[in-house]
């Protein structure tokens, strides 16, 4: 039976709910844990109580001693399975809605200075493939995409004229984001090397190809953003969110109003968007210290 329970849970989660499959798995990973806890126990998950789960949770944190942000993750799972046998009718009450979880502790992402993005942006790109990763950064740093966001762009996605790009983010929703002149002209310049590399041939639609001129992969993203960075003598590795939290908060330190960042990234939920602000902060605090004759 618990098999059934689980795969109809991801089913929920994934057409229902619209996650992603990578989300999908995790939920579904966390739950099959949890029932596989069940079992061994003799316990049906369908007939437990709040001090079986509070059992659970303390299996997570003194015996198998998982980090806070892991036992937070596995329990938003279990509650979420819950809620959704709830809906469905296979249970009368929610067994978690006494269950207690530790908040996550707030991690302030990581961003590149400006004195560091300058440096991206101008490093001397001579090969193709240079040449597509400084693109990539310039476009990810202009519009904060996420990383599948920019390897499915399309040519059609892109107006250089008006100055826009059309993205396709989580749960297919789409988003405009405007582009400035720079990166226009950063993208026009990769286009024409883009046709001087694939000369004639029939190649993929998408804006950002590989040497065989199909769609690039996330792994090549990855393994090219990390490359020109050591070659930039940039000491942070480079990540294609890092550019994302980057452009978040350097439109926050410039001015920029939270409601408009979250359209501009995509989040559907403002608390989402907040955690810039915290980094903001940072930012200030740093200067602070730095500047201040008491620091």
């Amino acid at each position: 039976m618990d098999s059934y329970l689980l795969d109809d849970f991801k089913s929920h989660m994934a057409f229902e709910r619209q996650l992603s499959d990578a989300t999908v798995e995790a939920y579904g990973s966390d739950v099959s844990s949890f029932l596989e806890y069940c079992q061994a126990n003799e316990k049906d998950p369908l007939k437990i109580g709040p001090n079986f789960l509070n059992q659970y949770h303390v299996q997570l944190r003194e015996i198998e001693q998982l980090a806070p942000a892991s036992i937070f993750r596995k329990l938003e799972a279990i509650k979420c399975f819950y809620k959704f046998l709830q809906i469905e009718e296979r249970i009368s009450e929610d067994p978690t809605r006494f269950l207690k979880t530790s908040k996550r502790t707030l991690k302030i992402p990581e961003q590149l200075s400006r004195e560091e993005m300058e440096r991206l942006l101008s490093y001397p790109a001579t090969k193709f493939e240079e040449v597509r990763t400084v693109t990539m950064i310039d476009l990810l740093y202009a519009a904060g995409l996420r990383v599948s966001e920019l390897i499915n762009l399309r040519l059609e996605n892109v107006n250089l004229q008006e100055g826009w790009v059309l993205a396709f983010g989580k749960g297919s929703k789409q988003r405009f984001v405007p582009l400035h002149h720079e990166v226009c002209e950063r993208i026009k310049e990769y286009l024409v090397a883009r046709e001087e590399r694939f000369p004639g041939r029939e190649v993929s639609s998408e804006l950002f190809l590989n040497n065989r001129g199909k769609k690039l992969s996330r792994i090549s993203v990855w393994k090219d953003l990390a490359a020109l960075g050591r070659k930039a003598n940039i000491s942070t590795p480079l990540h294609p969110h890092l550019f994302r939290h980057t452009f978040a908060s350097h439109l926050l330190q410039g001015g920029a109003d939270l409601r408009s960042l979250q359209e501009m990234l995509g989040h559907s939920d403002l608390s989402t968007t907040q955690i810039y602000t915290h980094l903001d902060v940072k930012d200030l605090k740093d200067k602070h210290k730095k500047y201040h004759p008491h620091g």
